[in-house]
């Protein structure tokens, strides 16, 4: 099961968070201190779903969880 954490920054322009497997070979995580972890959820979507836990604009990383990337 994959673990996710969210990019405690927001993205320039759209202003979400993004969640990313930290799994990933992608180099698309965020740097560690700027990660808040999620945990393990069997899809993103669950992940997407912890985040909004903590920011109301969120989105699945467009590299390493692209079926959760809406913007």
């Amino acid at each position: 099961m994959p673990y996710f954490c969210v990019n405690k920054n927001a993205q320039p322009g759209s202003r979400d968070h993004e969640v990313h497997d930290t799994a990933s070979t992608k180099r698309c995580l965020p740097d560690p201190v700027n990660q808040l972890s999620l945990g393990y959820h069997a899809t993103c979507a669950g992940a997407v779903q912890a985040a909004k836990l903590y920011y109301n604009d969120v989105n699945g990383c467009a590299q390493c969880a692209p079926t959760c990337h809406t913007t």
